[in-house]
């Protein structure tokens, strides 16, 4: 009798390899999804930041022709009247920043959270849109508003029988013209931060305060004002960030003059690095400002007193 033969197909045979990622695939898979980010981000962020720091401790022009300095550079700094001059001027705008276009964005917040304002939406968008036009549209259209002959600025101050001033040309008052230009540009941003600080706090808190006969100003500041602590230290921050990396708009509108009386320090880092390719010179005052700017925000943190969960 015949034995009937059945063809009995072999398994596949596997790898070690396969088996490992058919095991680990499910965990491994959103790591190979986030990878080409985190690729892009050591290329063109990691590696200049590291770069540009080992950069600061050298000193050359170009980037060919290096020779090891030390802390030399952070020590120049001290010595470079045109780097002090630098500080002062950022230091200034920042203040400005912090203890007066700040707290104008509060009161038009305050403004516009109240009953008695319709269409806050066209405030709002009003606002909001000059913190979306880009710097070079912005420095053209002021070019033209504080040109000292033709300049709207001036046309206005004309119609009072005050002199033409020289907004851009004057080292008492180029600054001032660059104050100007920032309320006009992050007055909207800082007053919707503040709008939604704002926004956050339970009316029922006020209300209860008048019914035990606090007024609005007493309410503002013993129960508002500290609800906004959160809103105040970002807008603190981002006005200290921001004022230190200006370059826009004082880089196409005066390049730093006259007389250096509107040079940023992110104008002079550029000067150092791009024009004068003092690169190791221009990468320690990034540094040094980057400390500085790390330190602040620290001292801000703790000024407002955020702590802990447990505390």
């Amino acid at each position: 009798m015949a034995v009937a033969q059945t063809n009995v197909a072999a398994r596949p045979q596997t790898t070690n390899s396969g088996n490992w990622w058919r095991r680990h695939q499910r965990k491994l898979a959103p790591f190979l999804f986030i990878a080409p980010f985190y690729l892009i981000f050591m290329v063109f962020g990691l590696y200049p930041i590291l770069y540009s720091f080992w950069l600061s401790f050298f000193k050359g022009f170009g980037f060919e022709q290096k020779t090891f300095f030390g802390l030399g550079n952070y020590i120049h700094m001290f010595q470079d009247p045109r780097y002090i001059n630098a500080v002062w001027v950022t230091t200034r705008f920042a203040l400005f920043s912090v203890f007066i276009l700040s707290p104008l964005a509060l009161l038009v917040a305050l403004a516009i959270n109240s009953t008695f304002v319709r269409w806050k939406g066209l405030y709002k968008t009003g606002l909001f849109l000059p913190t979306v036009t880009s710097a070079v549209i912005i420095s053209v259209i002021f070019s033209r508003v504080l040109d000292t002959n033709y300049g709207l600025l001036n046309a206005l101050l004309g119609w009072f029988g005050i002199t033409p001033v020289g907004w851009l040309t004057d080292v008492h008052v180029v600054l001032i013209a660059f104050m100007i230009l920032a309320i006009w540009n992050y007055l909207g941003i800082n007053t919707l931060f503040w709008l939604a600080g704002l926004n956050g706090i339970d009316r029922e808190l006020n209300e209860a305060a008048s019914i035990d006969g606090a007024g609005r100003v007493e309410s503002f500041f013993y129960i508002t004002l500290p609800l906004l602590r959160p809103i105040m230290l970002l807008v603190t921050i981002q006005a200290l960030i921001g004022s230190y990396n200006v370059f826009a708009e004082p880089f196409l509108l005066t390049a730093g003059g006259p007389s250096d009386a509107s040079l940023f320090i992110s104008v002079y880092v550029y000067n150092q690095g791009f024009q004068a390719f003092n690169v190791g010179y221009a990468s320690a005052i990034a540094y040094s400002m980057t400390a500085v700017l790390l330190v602040l925000s620290f001292l801000n943190i703790k000024l407002f007193g955020f702590k802990g969960a447990g505390d």
